[in-house]
């Protein structure tokens, strides 16, 4: 933990990681996505979801499969898919906390919309301590864990990558920023996709919360 007391930047992954409920919130979204491929392709739904998981396993997210194959457009998609109901996710008062005692700039990646990352943030009570925001369009609809989207995030926001930690749930995505310098961590799940490579050694540190870590680093800063 030591290697952490110094870091300026903060890099926290969205679903899976600023809440841990996945499948409450992402389980509606994934929901949506099987209607909306089942709508437009004019396939039943059980087709739909089968499309939908080769399509997220083979190009890292359904939408970029979708955009490849079917002309999809994807604002039109993203904003289907993220019309959802998240009255489940609550204010988190410990992670409000931890992140206003964090004396670093946050911000938030997400393979998701800005949108979604907004509503989630602000229903989660910690919007305010976010100083940027970088969504799949800013990605270019690239996902992570391409190494192009990620250098496009750091040169965005002055980033530098050797005083950074990123923070995902699904492992695979801390490759890239482990490569540029960046300090990486796990947050520990029994997702299949999310602890695939989980045993790399470009993975940092694993944690089962997010409150927990920062406090730790918190702790490490005043020592």
């Amino acid at each position: 933990m030591k290697e952490f007391k110094n870091i300026k930047y903060l890099c926290l992954d969205l679903d899976g990681v600023c809440y841990q409920n996945l499948e409450d919130v992402f389980g509606q979204v994934s929901k949506r996505m099987t209607q909306y491929i089942s709508k437009k392709l004019n396939l039943d739904l059980k087709k739909a979801k089968e499309l939908q998981t080769n399509y997220f396993h083979k190009y890292n997210t359904s939408l970029n499969g979708l955009m490849m194959h079917h002309e999809i457009d994807p604002k039109n998609f993203l904003d289907y898919v993220h019309d959802i109901n998240l009255d489940v996710i609550k204010k988190d008062l410990n992670l409000n906390n931890e992140l206003t005692n964090l004396k670093a700039k946050k911000f938030c990646y997400t393979n998701g919309s800005r949108s979604h990352a907004l509503n989630v943030l602000g229903r989660l009570g910690i919007i305010d301590q976010f100083d940027g925001i970088f969504d799949i369009v800013d990605a270019n609809y690239v996902p992570k864990p391409v190494m192009e989207p990620y250098k496009i995030f750091i040169k965005k926001f002055n980033i530098k990558p050797e005083e950074a930690a990123f923070v995902e749930d699904i492992a695979q995505n801390l490759k890239s920023p482990k490569e540029l310098g960046m300090k990486t961590v796990w947050l520990e799940n029994e997702e299949a996709w999310g602890k695939k490579h989980s045993n790399k050694d470009f993975i940092d540190l694993k944690i089962k919360n997010l409150s927990s870590f920062l406090k730790e680093i918190n702790i490490l800063k005043v020592a």
